[in-house]
């Protein structure tokens, strides 16, 4: 049986300050050595995001001012971004797409910018500080480490059914104060490492397209598919 799946990259035109287009990349590496045809495209400004269509959705990140303009537009995606989520969809967020898929982010001038709140948690800004710097985590139900890049000045606050990407083992995370790094919700893998995550983490770029077959082929046997060896980096 030959698989096939397909990758939303929402705002892409916009949302790949830190390279987040390589997180597509090894999507579509890791695929070819599952069996698995893999193809993407960018959904921006002014386009209808349709949950039917995709199967995973890339959201990168970007800086303030494409945030204020996406957080209008992506108010017209809420639901149909919503119903994905809820429905098992795969997604991988990154610094300000993890954001905007929660309540609110305030940017560094103060201004708050909607999100739409699929995720419960909520973003604030630190005074004229950001967290730089490298990080290292560790997810306490796998026991995996991952390793990353931080450069934000936002501290998110996890919310409702959200369980922590991992435990910071060195760095900042989500707030400098709980010790989380990014979140988990259903399917979805929410974080602040760019560089990009998948890239140097390529286990979780396989949870990712593991949890995308089963939805879709939630029948097949994908006993080889999970034999694909993976380590911490390409």
């Amino acid at each position: 049986m030959a698989y096939s799946l397909r990758v939303c990259h929402l705002y892409g035109d916009l949302m790949n300050t830190y390279g987040d287009l390589g997180n597509i990349l090894v999507l579509k590496y890791l695929a070819r050595q599952m069996g698995v045809d893999l193809t993407s495209e960018v959904v921006s400004l002014d386009q209808e995001f349709d949950p039917d269509q995709f199967d995973i959705v890339v959201f990168g990140g970007g800086q303030d001012f494409e945030q204020s303009i996406i957080s209008k537009d992506i108010q017209h995606k809420k639901q149909a971004l919503t119903s994905f989520i809820e429905d098992g969809g795969s997604v991988v967020a990154i610094c300000g797409g993890y954001q905007l898929l929660g309540h609110y982010y305030i940017g560094a001038n103060g201004e708050k910018l909607m999100g739409i709140g699929a995720l419960d948690h909520h973003t604030d800004k630190q005074k004229d500080h950001r967290f730089i710097g490298n990080v290292v985590i560790q997810n306490e139900e796998t026991g995996e480490k991952y390793h990353g890049f931080e450069n934000h000045q936002g501290i998110t606050f996890l919310g409702k059914g959200e369980r922590p990407l991992g435990k910071v083992l060195e760095g900042h995370g989500n707030n400098g104060q709980d010790h989380t790094e990014g979140a988990i919700y259903k399917n979805v893998y929410c974080t602040y490492f760019h560089g990009p995550i998948l890239a140097r983490n390529n286990q979780i770029a396989k949870h990712v397209l593991l949890n995308a077959l089963r939805r879709k082929y939630p029948d097949a046997d994908l006993s080889q598919a999970e034999k694909v060896p993976v380590g911490s980096t390409f």
